[in-house]
């Protein structure tokens, strides 16, 4: 029998439409250098005509690429609806890639037209002659240290400003493309992922699910996480579906700041790496912050350490551990307590919370053998290679015909190499390539990193696999300690703490005490590089 259900386009035109029409009231705020800047959804409605007629006398046609290389800002989430609405595509370019990664990204996507915030654009200023396909550049800001090369160029307000604030939308089909965006190419050249409406319809509604962040009108909602990679975790797009307020950071990142915005705002859900909260939780140690309207605050990116999910309800913090990927849209899992764990003890409990937990309603896992392809038992003990699909993940790379292994029979592999509890369960115990092999043995780099980073004299640390004439690879563990500790920490106090926790042949070879752990473009440890500065120490110490 054929269905009788209404053939309706899942297209973010829904969502705009419901944040204008039934939330005009609801604020927008994004910090600047003074006061923060506010509207409401009813003019960022207008607004957001504007530059979709803007865009449209523009040139910018159906399928074209939009790109974006700014802050998170008000300015920023216009563009997030006006560009997808009109039926061109928003690329969001990470600011924090090297330049020859942009130069690839930009020329790979053929931009049309790029939006740059006003202090950001000496970056883009250095490589303007490498750009053949942008064809205008919108300011966004005052651009004081510009130079003039991005030409032809415009002001925001200026391009949008003689437009009507109503705009003639045209019907969309749902499996058309809204936005993309480039994975951080740790690796090789970075991949473009290609999103459609439909897949960011049906993510954002799995972000507003209760057993998902339960995203809701009465939140006010803090996205850290960077507009400019991953669609801010999605946030942005399910605050519009249910008429959240929104607040903005702009480019004011550090801890104090954060912290002032949250008790000022009064926000109740933000989202950011875990490095972030570390900062936090350290300032929480020392200042008096009001930061009670939080119910929760979503970490991913990289392994919550379990010391910071306890530090932080220490301090009345809820931190709900996430998972997922550019190619996943990106939320993939969320670890929540179960009904039947909740009068677990709460070392038990502390534990659960540190894994990466249960995957959405409409993305399906498994994780196999990464020798065999076999599932493996969930017994919390095999490790596999965690594989997903569903109507949010992605099933190729955007103009890349070498897509064929990454997405195996209907399945992305995710790199991440995983446990399974009795639950189902996920728990990340590494990536397959920061896995230590030691003896033919593997050893979890992130497991030991969440040991050392309970220490209470320790802000950060990272573990490496290095070459080992004997083993093949030793763990070497790479320490921040907190700055009123710097000079009070050891090598062997690190190695007396671990000992209870793991097998005599789990602990690191070394301990090395450095001032900050290098970071990829979105903030998580960038192993490659102390990998390549260290690859020598073992050898030179036997």
């Amino acid at each position: 029998m054929q269905s009788l259900m209404m053939d309706y386009p899942l297209t973010l035109q829904h969502a705009f439409h419901r944040a204008v029409h039934i939330f005009p009231r609801k604020e927008i705020v994004t910090q600047t250098d003074g006061e923060p800047y506010r509207y409401t959804y009813g003019a960022w409605g207008e607004r957001v005509a504007q530059l979709a007629g803007a865009l449209k006398q523009a040139g910018v046609v159906e399928g074209d690429r939009v790109a974006t290389f700014g802050w998170n800002t008000y300015r920023h989430f216009e563009l997030y609806y006006a560009v997808p609405c009109m039926g061109a595509i928003l690329h969001t370019l990470n600011i924090r890639l090297f330049a020859e990664q942009l130069v690839y990204i930009v020329n790979d996507a053929q931009d049309k037209v790029i939006f740059v915030d006003g202090d950001l654009v000496p970056l883009l200023e250095e490589h303007a002659d490498q750009f053949p396909s942008v064809q205008l550049y919108v300011i966004m800001g005052e651009a004081a240290h510009a130079t003039g090369k991005l030409q032809p160029s415009v002001d925001y307000e200026t391009f949008i400003g003689s437009h009507p604030t109503t705009y003639d939308w045209p019907r969309l089909n749902e499996n058309s493309a809204a936005a993309m965006c480039y994975t951080s190419g740790t690796t090789g050249n970075p991949k473009g992922v290609v999103y459609s409406h439909r897949s960011i319809y049906l993510h954002s509604m799995g972000v507003c699910l209760a057993d998902g962040a339960a995203v809701a009108e009465r939140d006010v909602i803090l996205p850290i996480v960077p507009m400019f990679h991953a669609n801010a975790w999605g946030f942005p797009h399910a605050a519009a579906f249910v008429g959240a307020k929104l607040v903005f950071p702009g480019r004011f990142m550090d801890p104090m700041r954060i912290a002032r915005m949250i008790e000022r705002e009064r926000v109740t859900v933000s989202a950011a790496v875990p490095t972030i909260w570390i900062g936090i939780l350290n300032l929480l140690g020392k200042e008096q912050i009001d930061l009670s309207s939080l119910r929760a605050i979503y970490c991913g990116g990289s392994a919550v350490p379990q010391a910071l999910i306890e530090g932080l309800y220490q301090k009345h913090i809820n931190i709900v551990h996430a998972w997922g990927m550019t190619e996943t849209s990106p939320l993939a899992s969320l670890s929540k307590l179960r009904s039947y764990q909740e009068d677990l003890p709460s070392e038990e409990q502390f534990r659960i919370k540190a894994r990466q937990g249960t995957v959405l309603p409409g993305v399906d896992f498994r994780v196999v053998d990464m020798e065999t392809g076999q599932e493996v038992p969930w017994d919390n003990q095999t490790f596999g290679e965690l594989q997903v699909r569903g109507p949010w993940i992605a099933r190729a790379y955007y103009n890349d015909s070498e897509s064929a292994a990454k997405f195996a029979e209907g399945w992305l592999r995710t790199g991440d190499v995983a446990v399974v509890d009795e639950d189902g369960t996920l728990q990340l115990v590494d990536r397959t390539k920061d896995l230590v092999k030691s003896g033919g043995e593997w050893i979890s780099s992130v497991e030991l990193e969440g040991l050392i980073m309970g220490h209470p004299k320790v802000l950060e640390a990272c573990v490496v696999g290095i070459p080992h004439p004997k083993w093949a690879e030793r763990p070497l563990a790479c320490v921040v300690p907190k700055p009123e500790f710097a000079d009070q920490i050891s090598a062997e106090e690190i190695l007396d703490y671990l000992r209870p926790h793991v097998a005599k042949w789990w602990l690191p070879d070394d301990v090395i005490f450095i001032e900050a752990i290098p970071k990829t473009s979105v903030g998580k440890f960038d192993k490659k590089v102390l990998r390549k500065q260290y690859e020598m120490y073992s050898m030179s110490q036997d």
